[in-house]
C-alpha cells in the first residue's frame, strides 16, 4: 500500500498504543487505518467500518503473530480522497483503503470518524492532510 499514514506527532503516552487481536493470516502495514470487529479484533480498513487506530508496526501474513498495537492518540498525515473539500476543524471519516473524507453527524454514531482535520484540502484532489486522532468524539 502506498497511502500509509505518516506520524507527525505522537501525543499522550507515545501515541497511547492499544494492543488488539489480529488474524495470523492478516497483512497490515505500518501506518494503516484499522477497523474493529468482535471480539476486539483489528483489521486493515478496506471500505468503511468502526475506526480504532493506526497500525504502529507491520503485521506480516502467517508470521504467527496474533496481536498488533495501534496508535490511538496523535497527529498524522493521512490521505484525503478526491471527493468533497475538507475544511480545517471538520471531522473526517474512513473512505476506502487508507483514505479519509468529510464526515457527517451520522458518522459519529457509526464510529467511522477518524479524527479532526487540522488543515484544508480542496475538492477533487488526492492529498495528505494533518489529522488529529484520539479524544475528538
Amino acid at each position: 500500500m502506498t497511502q500509509e499514514c505518516t506520524i507527525v506527532e505522537l501525543l499522550g503516552n507515545t501515541g497511547d498504543p492499544v494492543r488488539y487481536t489480529v488474524t495470523d493470516g492478516a497483512t497490515i502495514e505500518k501506518g494503516t487505518l484499522c477497523i474493529i470487529s468482535d471480539p476486539r479484533t483489528a483489521a486493515a480498513n478496506t471500505a468503511s467500518g468502526a475506526f480504532i487506530g493506526i497500525a504502529a508496526a507491520e503485521k506480516v501474513a502467517s508470521d504467527g503473530s496474533t496481536s498488533l498495537a495501534l496508535y490511538t492518540n496523535g497527529i498524522f498525515d493521512i490521505w484525503a480522497t478526491s471527493g468533497a473539500a475538507i475544511l480545517a476543524g471538520q471531522y473526517v471519516k474512513l473512505s476506502g483503503a487508507n483514505y479519509v473524507t468529510q464526515a457527517g453527524t451520522a458518522d459519529i454514531e457509526m464510529g467511522t470518524v477518524v479524527g479532526k482535520a487540522l488543515e484544508t484540502t480542496a475538492a477533487g484532489v488526492f492529498e495528505q492532510i494533518l489529522v488529529k486522532i484520539g479524544g475528538v468524539c
